[in-house]
């Protein structure tokens, strides 16, 4: 029953903070929806305006269908958990695991392998049974991801992804040395007007985007090293940024096959071991190493990190030896 403090308020707001799970979007859905009944006993009517405004007195019935089922299909999978409660989970995606279903990659993914592992906990996101992804990782990048389970942790993740309230470091694994060891990439990125798959630097357009990287460590000679390994930590979240903002500074990530990586370093005076292991690697050296932020919910402050994986390990051990 509406309450004389809450005379007048807004029907969706009224709603959003009386009710824990649900977001503000998803009540304004289901009002709009006709799920909605306000009145007397009795004497309900249904209501599908959110900007209603409420009066003291009035009963509020709120219908919340039961969450369809998602189309993507539960597929188990082995996952490497880091963290998992009643709104969140966090995960160490390995290289080659697809994050969303799409064409060419309709199933095997990782929203799959989260509908098998969460079932049940997950109450829905937008109606649906589903994870809430609010970042991706590219299928060839390694390392830690949040999802949410419901709405009302889906729209708190996004919001501190929104106003940048959240850390993501990466390490990446270059071709050179960027100068002074360190440094800040500016530029919009945006689609790549030759080729459609490619994201570039763009002078019009595009979305802007801000990269901060640090120098880990140097391999080969002082005067010209050969590689470094760097930290990169992410001031927006554009597709593919690092990739992208590492290869317009003339230092691409290793084994990019789309950005540079992947052409680098040939002709150079290699050991065999070394020469085999860059040859081997079939894909871009990036690993999200470290994932912190307040928790939606209940306001702690998280933070979690990522060990570099076995290949990336191989290939930095190989170059730590020139």
């Amino acid at each position: 029953m509406v309450g004389p403090e809450a005379a007048r308020e807004r029907l969706d707001r009224l709603l959003s903070q009386a009710i824990d799970g649900l977001s503000r979007v998803r009540i304004k859905a289901l009002i709009e929806a006709g799920q909605v009944c306000i009145g007397q006993t009795g004497d309900m009517r249904t209501v599908t305006e959110a900007s209603y405004r409420v009066k003291p007195g009035e009963l509020i019935e709120l219908r919340v269908p039961p969450a369809e089922e998602a189309v993507p299909k539960p597929q188990a999978m082995d996952l490497t958990i880091v963290f998992e409660d009643e709104h969140l989970i966090v995960i160490d995606k390995p290289a080659g695991l697809v994050v969303h279903p799409a064409p060419g990659n309709p199933d095997h993914t990782l929203v799959n392998a989260l509908l098998a592992h969460c079932g049940a906990s997950l109450s829905g996101v937008g109606g649906v049974r589903r994870p809430g992804i609010v970042h991706r990782l590219d299928k060839d990048t390694s390392g830690l991801l949040v999802a949410a389970k419901h709405d009302a942790a889906h729209a708190g993740l996004s919001a501190l992804f929104v106003h940048h309230d959240i850390q993501r470091c990466y390490r990446a694994l270059v071709w050179g040395r960027p100068r002074q060891g360190g440094g800040r990439i500016e530029g919009n990125i945006g689609r790549d007007t030759n080729n459609r798959k490619k994201m570039a630097v763009v002078t019009r357009g595009g979305k802007p985007a801000v990269t901060h990287y640090t120098q880990v460590e140097a391999y080969g000679q002082v005067a010209r090293p050969t590689a470094s390994l760097l930290d990169c930590r992410l001031e927006t979240g554009r597709t593919h940024q690092i990739r992208v903002h590492l290869s317009s500074i003339g230092h691409p990530v290793m084994g990019d096959p789309l950005y540079g990586g992947a052409r680098r370093g040939r002709g150079a005076d290699f050991g065999d071991d070394l020469r085999q292991a860059i040859g081997d690697f079939r894909r871009q050296a990036l690993h999200a190493v470290e994932l912190g932020f307040r928790h939606p919910m209940d306001g702690r402050d998280l933070i979690f990190h990522s060990p570099l994986p076995h290949d990336m390990q191989a290939l930095v051990a190989l170059f730590q030896q020139l």
